[in-house]
């Protein structure tokens, strides 16, 4: 048959224009051809030139900047166009087929249409981002011609009387709409940027974001194309794959999204409810946040319902699809005539949707942009919620740093509670905003699938609706008791935790003692009482996936059947899958529904909690707001001063130091120009109406040392925070003078032009006090951060305020000097370190006035009388600055110029010493007696080893042996580089891609070969099954199908036809019901194995690790950091134990539903399989690429999250120090970059979660296209048609979760992979070469101890510690042991209890070498006391005999001799006495004397003595010396002195250096010989 653009039917004479030109309809159409044809001419030589010169762009952000008005409504007109087009082409086409011969005119101008629409895109896009407006007039003359064109055919149609019930009419009216739109939207940016008929175009500058070129978050600003389908993303997320994501590969935030913007908004709103009338009401934290952020969550329900109603579209497709499969052939021809006009065919809109391949169409255009909209949807719920959050944190921050100080040390406010807020509250409100659009999408989303159910099966379809809405209560049940059963393990794993931190605390005295199996077992049983926990938990989780598996095949069998016996009407497949598609919509809302609305009650409490936060009570409330606030200078003036506080962004509008600083401080001109600080007739408080401090009097004279001195509790610490304004003043008054030096600063003007003054005094800026307190308070930050403290850094200063602290020689420790990490996560510091540092960062700051809060606490002797010399007397006092000191130690009273003595909260003396000796000769006596006794115990403290030296040795210890751990982890590195022969850039991005098999394998095996087995097996089962009952129901419906002659007049049939049918009909329905049972058994086999499966792993991985550390060698816990083996056993144990059974589970299940439909659609149509292979190209790629980028932007996201939570905390902790510092607005400004900084790793975490869906999503509607085309081109059988396309609408549904399980379990394995990496340790050899039956009872009866040629070492890698020592010790000899540090006492004292590889020579003790008995054996019979006491939380008796094998009268024995029984006898319960957490509740001393009794409740023959009276005070050491004297008197002891003088009565002392021993015998002779080296030992410590 010919092609002629108008057609050549017999008859007709198609090219005739006799009744004007006008009239004929195929000219008409022709005429419309016009305006597409002059738009393709133009603009594809202005693209190809365009494309040339495209790389002349310099800047990258240009190319996203949008420069023309009107933007989003342009796309999606023209998308809008682009479907019109798509219609009038099928309209056309189905048409023509209507036709004798082909009529081209029908459709070829509609399909031009379409390629002209969407080069106009192309072409407006690459306009755009030129900046190139002048060529927008080709777009502008399109749309008219368009227009004109459009509206002639418009026209004539209305002349010949055709109207709405005619398709092309709707088609071409629409048409005509859609032009003229585009016209005025093409207006409307010659309007605006004026660039033709205006003499002036106008300037535009691109937004302040696309200017800075760290932001990398495009989203907001890209086309509307890009955003709905995240293009821009790839970049990063394909280059993700050569190189990991970094943080300075996301940027910064865009300006809208950042923390201050929101907090504004947010603040504002809530500020805004503070109503006049009603001033105590608090504002509702609910309406601000529906002011603030309400508007984003309208726009994503909007999308979200679009999404929902667009969801209905496939089952209602599908139903189409199947019903005309068979009857698509027989459109009756018979009013085709009644409808020729033109001498064309107009069809009626219903018939068009009667056409097979336009379904198929139409489902694969609704498929697509009911994901697109979802996507949308979840996008802007997520984006709103990160911002959301960001506006809390700054808030809750905020509020830290105004609260009373009274809240924090009265308990009001716990850390606890504030970090919480931070850490989970904030996260429940931002998560309830993810999901909240779902609380009022999902009725609506079930209403409308009920009803659609209603009308495709009548009255059955409510019997299956009810089922679906009778269970859904039950999963709300059982969601809740999750809730709870998970709060209830979170309990036991803290538990566990603690008990675990206690043994690794304490695993050295274990080993010694032979105790570890004991604290082992009480591990194992808290770990027990969390496995039962954990079950529950696994049960009920298995319970909610098996309901959610279960309630789709309930609701289906429950449905079909009554639908067999109640209805007429025999079941039609169309209608049967359609039924079945709308069962699985309806059951993902109802699942969702009950996690939505437990969210909901967990926000609703999150709100309370902060909104009672926002009311508590704020410093300065009531203190400043007496009488006559003469407010000095306007608030955020004095920033000027502080050097580093940057307005937030260029134009300067926030600043967020202008928000909410009270001024605190009153300038008065006072009396007396020399007194810095004054205090009247004061009476302060801690928030109770008892006042602390009572009747206060006091002055600070300016630029002198001024003391405070008085007993413990007496109000020292609490005047001078009552004098920074932290304590609530019941009455009287604090005035702080001005600084003569400053006046022309706070007088006169004070804008920039102050650059005469030096900056010194500029910085002396008097609301600034350097403070220190008592309690030590450390950033996580740099030492050299530390002590600047955001002031300038001066290298000549900093220096002399170091070695004022004397902390030189505590910095050559460190491992990287003062660029070390300390704090809550970096190194741990002793006390006296910790607290040099602070007095350090006092001295360093600029500020007129010190005040130093008991600065010697943690001293020992000689650093504080250096400290008070140079730093106190020289560094401060040359500066002349004001100087406050509370102190203890009255011996620097002298140095005093004024002096404040206090009693009982108020002042007891004021003046200089002078004056208290002459007036108060009583005190001065008292004063004069403490000092002697101070000197007395000066004397003694100088024969110790200083503390510092000890402090210092144990940082040096901890740092020898991480030194040799990060060698070792190097070593490691290599190896692993070396095993990869090439490591080019393709090696190193395939290992990145590659899934952790190896790691799954061994996380399956230790779950036990039967449950992976089971869960296989019966994985498999359950799918087959549900593909079984599918196939079924195809066979069931598409069963000898009722001729159509038998419905002429309803019901007439004949009776027994009738019988028959209905039969046959019904004998399907057993086999139906015994699958339907037969799946929903498998579904509750399958949920249960997988999370016992679960279960079973996670004992035995905990099981394995606890006792492969326990067992360890000592040298292990000396290399391996603390912090690394404990989160081993909680993150790491935490996500084996709960996240990677569903994880698995939801894997499992999502992969095989999509093979299973892949295969079902292979079975019906095996064309099929061709499209298959790019489709699983595409996927290949999309989720290769997604999983690694995904992989670094989770763990980004977890690393920018820590610092923030820990600079919440560290900010609770020191708010004294940084409001008495002023320093709010700096701390402010790093809260707001940490918030952003994770904010930014969590926006693209999600944005990367939104591009594999939206790709996934296409795939899957692409799927379901080629299923339907295949399927209607080889017009299969019509059930199982429905049976493929059913399936394939499910496979949209979890492709993409396909590929984010499979990201997460690779990050979840990383857990399995640390906890594997800990399994592989070496056990310390426990057997021995002895039999424990060969060890007499009794052994060792003497205590005779011979060293042969002994050589000991740590490790085989390193050199040896011991060299060829010999020595003999006879029973029952006092032995002392002396050397400087690191001569090798210690690791002797080791080498008895066989803690160290002595790798030549031996230890013989009673005859036996040790180093064959069995270590439990030896252990056990030796006994120990160590240099630093440890107790365990628990009883006092668990501390003396955990193996309870003494009596009662044994213990008190024990603790008569160390001189401990009455105390015990005083406390509750005896020996049952509750021991806290490290012994806290008793004293250093204390512990020591229990680690006495415990050694001596174990009667062994031989004693240990480690440096044992290293940290304990004169009184406890003369108590254990004479115990040792009395009680031991029998037992050889052997004494490790850290002071000579212990051991001058020994009966034998050993000297050793380096290694080996230098001197060996009695202390008499030895003392005797001038040149030896116990003589100089002795002499030195006199």
């Amino acid at each position: 048959m010919a092609l002629s653009f108008c057609g050549n039917d017999r008859g007709s004479n198609a090219y005739s224009v006799d009744n004007g030109v006008l009239d004929n309809g195929c000219f008409v159409d022709a005429l419309n051809l016009v305006p597409h044809v002059f738009l393709l001419f133009i603009t594809f030589p202005i693209l190809f030139i365009g494309w040339g010169s495209q790389s002349s762009k310099v800047q990258i952000h240009h190319n996203t900047w949008l420069h023309f008005p009107g933007h989003n409504l342009r796309w999606i007109l023209t998308f809008t166009l682009l479907f019109v087009h798509v219609c009038e082409i099928a309209e056309g086409i189905v048409s023509n087929t209507q036709m004798e011969s082909n009529h081209l005119h029908l459709f070829m101008p509609a399909l031009m249409g379409f390629i002209a629409a969407t080069t106009s895109v192309v072409y407006y896009h690459n306009i755009e981002t030129a900046n190139f407006p002048k060529l927008l007039l080709a777009l502008f003359i399109y749309w008219i011609l368009a227009f004109i064109t459009k509206m002639i055919k418009l026209w004539k149609f209305a002349e010949a009387s055709l109207g709405v019930q005619h398709l092309r009419f709707c088609i071409t009216a629409l048409l005509v709409v859609l032009y003229g739109l585009l016209m005025a939207v093409e207006i409307n940016v010659i309007r605006v940027r004026k660039y033709v008929f205006f003499a002036n175009p106008q300037r535009v500058k691109p937004p302040e974001d696309l200017q800075d070129l760290g932001v990398r978050f495009l989203q907001p600003f890209v086309n509307l194309l890009s955003k709905a389908t995240y293009w821009w993303m790839n970049p990063l997320i394909i280059g993700a794959h050569k190189r990991p994501i970094e943080l300075k590969k996301i940027g910064k935030l865009p300006i809208a999204m950042r923390a201050l913007t929101n907090y504004l908004r947010l603040k504002d709103s809530y500020e805004e409810q503070r109503n006049t009338e009603d001033p105590e009401k608090s504002p509702s934290i609910w309406k601000s946040m529906y002011r603030a952020f309400g508007g984003s969550i309208l726009l994503s329900s909007t999308f979200r319902y679009m999404a929902d109603l667009l969801g209905f579209a496939g089952p209602l497709c599908i139903s189409g699809i199947v019903e005309h499969l068979n009857n698509s052939t027989e459109i009756d021809k018979t009013n085709k005539t009644g409808n020729m006009t033109f001498g064309v065919y107009f069809m009626s809109s219903t018939e068009l949707l009667q056409n097979t391949s336009v379904l198929a169409v139409l489902l694969f255009l609704a498929l697509v942009l009911q994901r697109t909209f979802l996507q949308a949807s979840y996008y802007v719920t997520i984006e709103t919620g990160i911002n959301l959050r960001g506006a809390l944190l700054a808030m809750i921050y905020n509020k830290i740093l105004r609260l009373s100080t009274s809240n924090m040390s009265m308990g009001e406010m716990t850390l606890g509670q504030i970090n919480n807020l931070v850490a989970i509250e904030t996260n429940q409100l931002m998560w309830f905003l993810f999901l909240c659009p779902n609380l009022w999408a999902m009725p609506v989303q079930i209403i409308m699938g009920v009803i659609l159910l209603y009308y495709l099966l009548g009255d059955s379809a409510l019997i299956g609706a009810g089922v679906i809405l009778l269970l859904a209560p039950v999963q709300y049940l059982i969601a809740t008791k999750l809730a709870d059963t998970q709060k209830s393990t979170l309990d036991y794993s803290t538990d566990r935790l603690k008990k675990t931190t206690e043994i690794l605390k304490g695993i050295k005295l274990l080993k010694l003692y032979a105790w570890e199996n004991i604290f082992c077992d009480r591990v194992e049983e808290t770990r027990g009482k969390e496995l039962t926990s954990l079950k529950t938990f696994a049960l009920y989780t298995s319970m909610s996936i098996f309901l959610n598996a279960a309630i789709p095949i309930a609701a289906v069998l429950a449905t079909f059947v009554t639908h067999a016996y109640i209805e007429e009407v025999r079941l039609s497949p169309a209608k049967a899958f359609a039924s079945l598609a709308l069962f699985h919509i309806l059951v993902t809302p109802l699942f969702l529904l009950s996690t939505v609305v437990r969210f909901a009650v967990k926000a609703l409490v999150s709100v309370q909690k902060l909104s009672e936060f926002l009311q508590s009570d704020e410093i300065g409330d009531d203190s400043w707001r007496n009488g006559d606030m003469s407010m000095p200078l306007e608030v955020g003036k004095k920033y000027k001063y502080q050097g580093d506080t940057k307005a937030i962004n260029r134009k300067g509008r926030y600043r967020m130091d202008n928000y909410e600083q009270p001024m605190r401080r009153q300038l008065r001109p006072t009396e007396t120009e020399d007194v810095a600080v004054q205090v009247n007739d004061g009476f302060f408080t801690w928030g109770s109406n008892l006042s602390t401090l009572s009747d206060i009097n006091i002055r600070i004279p300016t630029g002198q040392l001024t003391m405070i001195v008085g007993q413990v509790g007496c109000g020292k610490s609490s005047l001078l925070l009552a004098m920074l304004g932290e304590m609530q003043t019941i009455s009287g008054k604090v005035f702080w003078s001005k600084m003569p030096d400053c006046e022309i600063l706070f007088d006169g003007n004070i804008s920039g032009h102050d650059t005469e003054l030096s900056h010194e005094d500029r910085s002396k800026n008097r609301y600034s006090v350097a403070y220190a307190t008592q309690k030590s308070w450390l950033l996580n930050a740099t030492v050299e951060e530390n002590i600047t403290f955001g002031s300038p850094f001066n290298k000549q200063r900093y220096k002399a305020v170091i070695d004022a602290c004397s902390l030189q020689p505590d910095i050559d420790l460190l491992p990287f000097g003062d660029q070390t990490e300390i704090g809550e996560r970096g190194i741990n510091l002793s006390g006296g370190q910790r607290q040099r540092i602070c007095v350090a960062r006092a001295l360093y700051q600029n500020t007129n006035i010190v005040f130093l809060d008991d600065p010697f606490s943690a001293l020992d002797i000689h650093l504080s009388d250096h400290l008070m010399q140079e730093g106190i007397l020289k560094f401060l006092q040359d500066d002349k600055r004001t100087l406050v000191l509370v102190t203890h130690k009255l011996q620097y009273l002298i140095h005093a110029d004024w002096i404040i003595a206090m009693k009982d909260g108020s002042v007891l003396r004021e003046g200089t010493l002078k004056d208290i000796q002459t007036h108060d000769v009583e005190l001065y006596e008292h004063w004069k007696t403490l000092m002697n006794r101070h000197d007395q115990e000066l004397e003694k403290d100088t024969e110790l080893e200083s503390q510092t030296t000890l402090e210092r040795k144990t940082l040096r210890r901890a740092f020898y042996s991480r030194e040799a751990k990060n060698q070792i982890d190097d070593e490691d590195e290599e190896e692993e580089v070396e095993e990869d022969e090439d490591d080019n850039m393709s090696t190193t991005t395939s290992r990145r891609s590659k899934i952790p098999w190896k790691m799954c394998c061994r996380y399956l095996s230790s779950g036990g070969f039967l449950m992976v087995f089971l869960m296989v097996s019966s994985k498999l089962a359950k799918h087959s099954v549900m593909v079984a009952i599918d196939y079924w129901l195809a066979a069931w419906t598409s069963s000898n199908q009722i001729p159509a002659d038998y419905f002429v007049n309803g019901t007439n049939y004949t009776k027994n036809y009738d019988a028959t049918q209905i039969a046959e009909h019904r004998s399907y329905v057993p086999v139906f019901i015994i699958l339907c049972g037969a799946a929903i058994a498998l579904c509750l086999i399958t949920s249960l194995t997988v999370e016992f499966l679960g279960v079973a792993a996670a004992t035995n991985l905990h099981h394995d690790l606890l006792n492969k550390i326990i067992h360890a060698p000592i040298r292990f816990f000396d290399v391996t950091p603390l912090g690394q083996i404990l989160n081993r056993f909680s993150a790491d144990t935490n996500i084996i134990d709960q996240h990677i059974p569903p994880t698995l589970e939801s894997l499992t299940r999502s992969t095989l539903l999509c093979l299973s439909a892949i295969g079902v659609i292979a079975f019906v149509t095996p064309a099929f399989l061709i499209a298959l292979v790019p489709l699983a190209v595409a996927f290949y790629f999309i989720q290769k690429y997604f999983r690694v980028a995904s992989k670094d932007l989770q763990d980004l996201d977890d690393s920018t999250q820590l610092p923030l939570l820990c600079h919440f905390s560290e900010t609770a902790e020191g708010l004294t120090t940084i409001r008495a510092f002023r320093h709010e607005a700096r701390f402010k400004q790093r809260m707001l970059e940490l918030t952003d900084t994770n904010n930014t790793a969590y926006l693209f975490l999600s944005a990367a979660n939104r591009w594999l869906e939206v790709r996934t999503d296409y795939l899957g509607a692409v799927i379901v296209l080629t299923a339907a085309v295949a399927a209607i081109w080889t017009s299969s059988q019509s059930g199982l048609v429905g049976l493929g396309l059913t399936y394939a609408l499910t496979v949209t549904n979890y492709l993409n979760w396909v590929v984010r399980n499979l990201a997460d379990l690779e990050v979840q394995m990383a857990a399995v992979k640390k906890v594997n990496s800990f399994l592989s340790t070496e056990s310390e050899n426990y057997e021995g070469s002895m039999d424990v039956s060969q060890v007499p009872e009794d052994w060792p009866q003497h205590g005779e101890i011979k060293i042969h040629d002994l050589c000991v070492r740590y490790d085989c890698l390193l050199k040896p510690v011991l060299k060829h020592v010999n020595a003999h010790i006879n029973p029952g000899q006092k032995v002392g042991i002396c050397g400087r540090t690191g001569s090798g006492k210690s690791s002797l004292s080791l080498a008895f209890f066989n803690m160290v590889d002595v790798f030549e020579g031996k230890i013989v003790i009673d005859g036996i070498d040790i180093c064959k008995l069995p270590l439990q054996t030896l252990r056990s019979r030796l006994s120990i006391i160590l240099q630093d006491p440890v107790l365990f939380s628990g009883s006092i008796r668990l501390n003396l005999d955990p193996e309870c094998t003494c009596s009662d009268d044994r213990l008190w024995e024990a603790l008569e001799i160390a001189q401990l029984k009455n105390m015990v006898k005083a406390l509750p319960g005896g020996l049952d006495a509750v021991v806290t957490e490290g012994g806290e509740n008793f004293s250093v001393g204390q512990r020591q004397l229990f680690c006495l009794a415990r050694a001596f409740v174990r009667k062994s023959s031989i004693l240990i003595m480690d440096e044992a009276t290293a940290s304990i005070d004169m009184a406890t050491e003369n108590i254990l010396q004479k115990v040792v004297m009395t009680a031991f008197a029998d037992r050889t002891v052997v004494t490790i002195a850290h002071r000579v003088h212990t051991i001058l009565t020994a009966d034998l002392v050993i000297v050793m250096k380096r290694g080996s021993i230098m001197e060996y015998g009695k202390p008499e002779i030895l003392m005797e010989q001038e040149d030896s080296l116990f003589a100089s030992f002795v002499k030195a410590d006199m």
